[in-house]
């Protein structure tokens, strides 16, 4: 693994909003220690006021639904469709649970929706998986999702794994030499989207949008839903995407 790749990684776990809130309050707690109480309550209000943010629920909802709607659900399938590319997403190999407790919940619902094009198809289309072994896994990410897509029904003959790509950037690399100028469908979390879509159209390639995994409620808004886990999800998912297109931006990928 290549060292700026291993960093990238490290510095983006530390620019989310939870460790940016860690981050405050540590830095508050040095002003108290330090008996510099004005500066202490102003940082530590802050960082209440943070956390606040980060979890409340309609606020991230409002905020994560102007990723997720940018495309629509593909529940009308173009019949030129010849793969369907189904992005990974995170797993751990353990061979003392079935696979669908090792692949992560993000990849199976990707896997699911690339699975329902690919039977709504016909069962004629290529299904593509992706993803290396990670940081400390032994086994590629694509291996785990073939693993799965089998489990579920979809035919040896149907299945290309690209085990190498580490990240978005290279999936889009991949599908460029495997696919051609074929039409595809490309299927990642709603959120995730846009950013996936700039580094495809990037390599010259004009997928048809396949978003799932939504999970921004705007409907029926929890306004109690105060210090919510489930917002806190939300809300890495949003920074992610923020700082990934700033790095997109920072690549001339626009």
């Amino acid at each position: 693994m290549e060292f700026t790749f291993l960093l990238k990684k490290i510095i983006a776990m530390a620019l989310m909003p939870l460790p940016i809130g860690m981050l405050l309050f540590l830095i508050g707690i040095i002003y108290l220690y330090k008996q510099n109480f004005i500066r202490a309550k102003i940082i530590l209000s802050l960082t209440f006021l943070w956390i606040f943010l980060i979890s409340y629920e309609p606020l991230v909802n409002t905020i994560l639904h102007k990723y997720e709607s940018k495309y629509p659900a593909l529940l009308e399938v173009p019949t030129d469709i010849q793969y369907i590319y189904v992005l990974g997403n995170t797993h751990h190999t353990d061979k003392t649970q079935p696979i669908t407790s090792q692949v992560s919940e993000i990849a199976s619902i990707r896997l699911a929706e690339g699975i329902r094009l690919y039977h709504l198809l016909d069962e004629k289309p290529t299904i593509i998986v992706s993803g290396y072994s990670g940081l400390f896994d032994p086994t590629p990410g694509a291996v785990m999702q073939q693993k799965l897509a089998l489990s579920l029904g979809v035919k040896a003959g149907h299945i290309h794994m690209e085990p190498l790509p580490q990240d978005t950037h290279e999936e889009a690399m991949a599908a460029k030499k495997y696919i051609g100028k074929k039409p595809f469908a490309l299927v990642t979390s709603a959120s995730h989207m846009q950013r996936a879509l700039l580094f495809f159209q990037h390599e010259g390639l004009h997928p048809y949008p396949a978003p799932t995994n939504h999970l921004a409620n705007i409907k029926h808004p929890n306004y109690v839903g105060i210090f919510s886990p489930s917002a806190l999800r939300r809300a890495h998912l949003v920074w992610h995407e923020i700082l990934g297109q700033l790095w997109q931006s920072l690549k001339g990928i626009s």
